[in-house]
């Protein structure tokens, strides 16, 4: 019996622990996470879902990647711890999406490539590292699923993103636009990502959809700036009470077959189901509807995305980052090139 055990320890080690190796697609073997059946699930490293950890993209076809600041944050700050909780609460999710049948980890190579490296003093400067940092990740066609982190680092991930797919078209579900001009005087900050994205021509802005924004605001006047722009905006006030996959239908046809960036602030949920966020506003949406965004872009040619604003500090039960493990696992699962078994 020691023997089998020694021998099961060793297995799940080496297998979270592999080299991840470039293979012909005749004979590939992908990582997959690993399984609370190898390993109990209070044990192993706390890579996002047990996967194997990457020094590079090399050879993947996704990956998880950390961007761990919180000094972009106007209210509550928290999120550099975001994307460890996000990762320990990971171990839950299984390997395939039994609701939609997806299969992504019989469909691409996945591996957590760990955490991009920040400047903690100098948030300009940690928005550059974050760029460069990106521009290597993409380089082979590699898609990252990023987890956050404030929102600030959507603008640096899109100017990578950009830089090799020209403007893409967005899925931004949220309670606020992010939209400002100036926080505090100040040109970067996670309530101004999507107006420098604008400014820098790096959305499609034809192609671009928020959702569940809501919450007091300025002015009656608070999203002039993207409508003037182009962006679709649906509040949540529109999404109170029904399913939002008749909406995604039509999201989808809007965007079309361009690039497509999906960027999810976890409080778009209401704060009843994602507590652990920065800046709550009550009246948004479910996490039954929060599913149905991200699948409803199934068929999308995705090509990043990120999932932000969790806090831990303000959600002590961590439902928070197990909400954002999960959505970022359905992100994976709607990526191009995943499997269906149904």
């Amino acid at each position: 019996m020691l023997l089998v055990r020694s021998r099961l320890v060793a297995r799940a080690v080496q297998k979270q622990c592999q080299k991840v190796e470039r293979r012909s697609y005749a004979t590939k073997v992908f990582n997959t996470p690993l399984s609370g059946m190898e390993m109990a699930r209070c044990g192993g490293i706390a890579s996002m879902m047990r996967l194997p950890i990457a020094s590079s993209t090399e050879g993947l076809d996704a990956c998880f990647v950390g961007v761990p600041i919180d000094h972009g944050t106007s209210n509550r700050s928290g999120t550099r711890f975001g994307p460890r909780e996000i990762r320990t609460s990971s171990v839950l999710v299984r390997e395939v999406n039994v609701a939609t049948g997806a299969t992504p980890f019989q469909s691409l190579m996945v591996a957590d490539i760990g955490d991009v490296w920040v400047n903690l003093y100098n948030l300009p400067d940690a928005c550059r590292s974050i760029k460069e940092g990106f521009a290597k990740i993409i380089a082979n066609g590699c898609i990252p699923l990023t987890a956050g982190g404030d929102h600030t680092i959507t603008y640096p991930i899109l100017q990578a993103i950009a830089g090799r797919y020209g403007p893409v078209g967005l899925v931004h579900v949220d309670a606020h636009g992010d939209c400002n001009d100036t926080m505090l005087g100040e040109k970067i900050a996670h309530g101004t990502p999507f107006r420098r994205a604008v400014e820098e021509g790096l959305l499609d802005t034809k192609r671009v959809v928020q959702i569940g924004l809501r919450g007091s605001g300025y002015s009656v006047d608070d999203h002039k700036f993207q409508l003037d722009n182009g962006f679709r905006v649906v509040p949540a006030e529109q999404c109170w009470h029904k399913s939002l996959s008749p909406l995604m239908k039509e999201v989808k046809e809007q965007l079309g077959d361009g690039p497509v960036y999906i960027s999810f602030d976890i409080d778009a949920l209401d704060p009843a189901f994602a507590p652990g966020t920065g800046t709550p506003e009550i009246g948004g949406l479910t996490s039954i509807q929060g599913l149905e965004v991200v699948r409803g872009c199934r068929g999308m040619n995705v090509v990043g995305a990120d999932l932000v604003e969790v806090s831990p500090p303000y959600d002590t039960t961590g439902t928070t980052a197990l909400t954002g493990a999960n959505l970022l696992f359905e992100m994976l699962c709607v990526l191009p090139g995943v499997k269906y078994s149904n």
